[in-house]
């Protein structure tokens, strides 16, 4: 199975992360608090959800928030689900003090 790399661009006007899968804009919004980021909602349709792309799109976003020693606070469903399916791996990511 080939190894596929998603190309996330953070639109800071816009305030979400998008990139485009199968030629569908696909985006998580966010709102910024300082030294926190709110990851408010993930839109995506539901055919790619079914190939695992959301998952996909969600473990990119949170390489990018690590690479930029942000704290996290997932508070869209889908994305929280994630999260918690792959805590230890991520649970560095979440303020001081915080757990999901």
């Amino acid at each position: 199975m080939e190894t596929i790399v998603l190309d996330v661009k953070d639109n800071e006007f816009l305030r979400q992360f998008e990139t485009t899968i199968e030629n569908q804009k696909v985006v998580i919004e966010y709102a910024t608090q300082p030294r926190s980021i709110f990851l408010t909602k993930l839109i995506m349709d539901e055919s790619l959800k079914s190939k695992g792309y959301d998952a996909l799109f969600i473990k990119t976003v949170f390489e990018i928030i690590d690479e930029r020693n942000t704290r996290m606070v997932p508070t869209c469903p889908k994305i929280a689900d994630y999260f918690k399916k792959n805590r230890r791996k991520y649970k560095a990511l979440l303020p001081v003090g915080m757990s999901l």
